[in-house]
């Protein structure tokens, strides 16, 4: 029997994951009953379509589900009353007009569900059952917009928040010299998870009051450190950031293969990664000389017997710098 050839990992480059915007990252994350209408204005069998109609203007609502005794047995649309209006006589119970095939969510399903029966069903609302069956709500695209404007706004004021106490940091510690240290273990060839330290490393330097350029600068830095990691060390290596008020220090280092020659290292376009590497996109030979340009300090030492570390500063200016420490 022939086997099916091994699934790659997608790899998600910077640029694809750049276009994912919060919305859709809430989308996943946000479950359907935080955003549903859980006060349902249900109908029963035994109505009449125009007693329908009456309470679709009174509540401003486009639809109902129809419930015996909490179990869902059927829905009701504004679509279902014009064709009765045209075709029927309003005063027909719910029973004869309503919709009994009804497609429905579960409250712990992902918004993203919800959103996708939206867009390849024509429906306006989906009945949200509990394991045991019973009706507990009602989502519509209008919850899903009211959820996730919420959601955004609360995003919004707690990352305002953490930043206001992130950026007071150095402001309420007292000490003569103040240091806050991230480190970051690096895995060889760990492709899926390039780029993650250096997003948190610059997410980190913006909570604390840096400036975007600042960010960026060691953003670029620490991202062509953590991935000359991935593709030459051996084992991995590990990336700490040292954050002072006036310097941000970073190091790189692994404990092998180490490099041969420094100075063609130093060369753009000189690379030693593999063929198999390079068409993958990475090991292109500019990661020194991108590190380089956007640093102010940057020393190299490497051997083969004890592996390489790479030293970067970024020194801050008083448009740059962190809260001051206070002096006592």
């Amino acid at each position: 029997m022939p086997q099916n050839p091994p699934q790659q990992a997608r790899i998600i480059t910077d640029k694809v994951a750049e276009g994912i915007t919060r919305v859709e990252e809430l989308a996943y994350e946000l479950k359907i009953e935080e955003v549903m209408t859980r006060e349902i204005k249900a109908l029963t069998p035994e109505m009449q379509m125009i007693d329908v109609l009456d309470l679709f203007r009174q509540e401003r609502i486009s639809g109902a589900p129809v419930v015996v005794d909490g179990q869902l047995i059927g829905v009701v649309s504004i679509e279902d009353l014009i064709r009765l209006m045209r075709h029927g006589n309003l005063e027909d119970e719910v029973r004869e007009s309503m919709t009994t095939k009804v497609i429905t969510v579960r409250p712990t399903d992902s918004v993203v569900d919800a959103l996708k029966i939206f867009v390849n069903v024509n429906v306006g609302r989906l009945p949200v059952l509990d394991v045991d069956g019973k009706l507990v709500g009602i989502i519509t695209k209008g919850d899903i917009t009211r959820g996730l404007l919420g959601a955004l706004q609360r995003d919004y004021q707690a990352e305002e928040l953490i930043r206001y106490r992130a950026s007071h940091l150095f402001e309420d510690i007292v000490s003569d010299r103040t240091t806050l240290v991230l480190r970051y273990k690096i895995k060889p060839h760990d492709f899926n998870n390039g780029g993650t330290a250096s997003s948190h490393i610059k997410r980190a330097l913006l909570r604390l009051g840096a400036s975007p350029q600042i960010a960026r600068r060691c953003g670029i830095a620490s991202y062509e450190s953590e991935m000359n990691l991935i593709i030459h060390a051996t084992h991995g290596g590990t990336i700490r950031v040292d954050i002072e008020p006036h310097q941000i220090s970073m190091e790189a280092y692994d404990d092998g293969p180490g490099i041969k020659d420094i100075h063609c290292a130093m060369q753009p376009g000189y690379s030693t990664a593999p063929e198999e590497i390079r068409e993958q996109g990475f090991g292109a030979g500019m990661g020194l000389t991108n590190i380089q340009r956007y640093v102010d300090e940057m020393k190299l030492e490497s051997s083969v017997e004890r592996g390489t570390n790479l030293r970067m500063k970024i020194y801050l200016t008083d448009t740059d710098v962190f809260g001051e420490p206070n002096k006592t």
